[in-house]
């Protein structure tokens, strides 16, 4: 066992133990968030832009909340979290909305936890700005990158024990929850290496499927409960064999990762 995988294990275990229960912040509402909004870059913004999807998801599944759900996005490309106006995206109103957010899901740069400079940098940025996001009577949430994947030039096995160490370890200093997308990924290729999740030109961005998968482990990470009977499919585009793989992965890795166990199963 690496020494990355080492730390991982410890600080899910200690993530697990943390005091977040996101239905206890819900306007009386027990299922999940109705207004929801997600900061970050291209990661995001790809394939119709994640926040669409996860709204998909939740509108399906909960069709009592579909005309309430308010999921906005504000993403820019290759940013990294500092540079984004918190305070002004967390004023409600300059959104359009009439009601505070409930929830704030954080993406920071593919390479934010890879150098000590970076990682030093996301660390304070996600405590300072969980601060901020819980001010204003919301929780704030962590979006677990992936790894890179050929032909990208800096892929190299072990990212993902980097990405998931600095991840978890900026959650729990900022007292803020993981959503485990980068795990979900590593499960799925550990498992069927020939289904691709990424861009084939860059083996950065996620491709459609990246996506979907990217929006089962947000949704049961918002709302849990189960995506059984989830038909969304994105109109069509993608097949039902895929569809259920990647929503049995994307449950798999949610348990695993509240259970304090590693995302990479056999």
């Amino acid at each position: 066992m690496s020494i990355f995988i080492k730390t991982w294990v410890l600080l899910l275990t200690l993530l697990a133990l943390a005091p977040s229960c996101l239905a206890e912040i819900r306007d009386g509402n027990p299922t999940g968030p109705l207004r929801v909004l997600f900061v970050g870059n291209s990661y995001l913004y790809y394939n119709d832009s994640l926040h669409n999807h996860v709204e998909r998801l939740a509108a399906e599944l909960h069709p009592d909340l579909a005309d309430d759900l308010q999921f906005k996005s504000a993403t820019i490309g290759g940013a990294r979290l500092h540079q984004h106006n918190l305070d002004w995206l967390l004023d409600h109103e300059q959104l359009g909305m009439k009601q505070p957010f409930q929830a704030v899901i954080m993406q920071d740069h593919s390479t934010a936890t890879l150098t000590e400079k970076h990682l030093a940098k996301f660390m304070q940025t996600t405590k300072s700005h969980a601060g901020r996001v819980r001010a204003a009577g919301a929780e704030p949430l962590l979006y677990m990158t992936h790894a890179y994947m050929p032909p990208h030039a800096k892929a190299r096995e072990g990212m993902i024990d980097d990405i998931a160490a600095g991840y978890i370890a900026a959650g729990k200093r900022a007292d803020a929850r993981v959503i485990p997308v980068g795990l979900a990924f590593d499960l799925s290729y550990s498992r069927k290496p020939d289904l691709l999740l990424h861009e084939h030109f860059d083996g950065t961005h996620p491709n459609l499927l990246g996506t979907y998968l990217a929006a089962c482990v947000v949704y049961l990470s918002l709302f849990g409960g189960s995506l059984e009977g989830l038909t969304y499919n994105y109109f069509g585009d993608l097949s039902d064999a895929d569809i259920s793989w990647l929503q049995g992965i994307a449950t798999e890795t949610v348990q695993q990762f509240r259970s304090g166990k590693p995302g990479r199963g056999k």
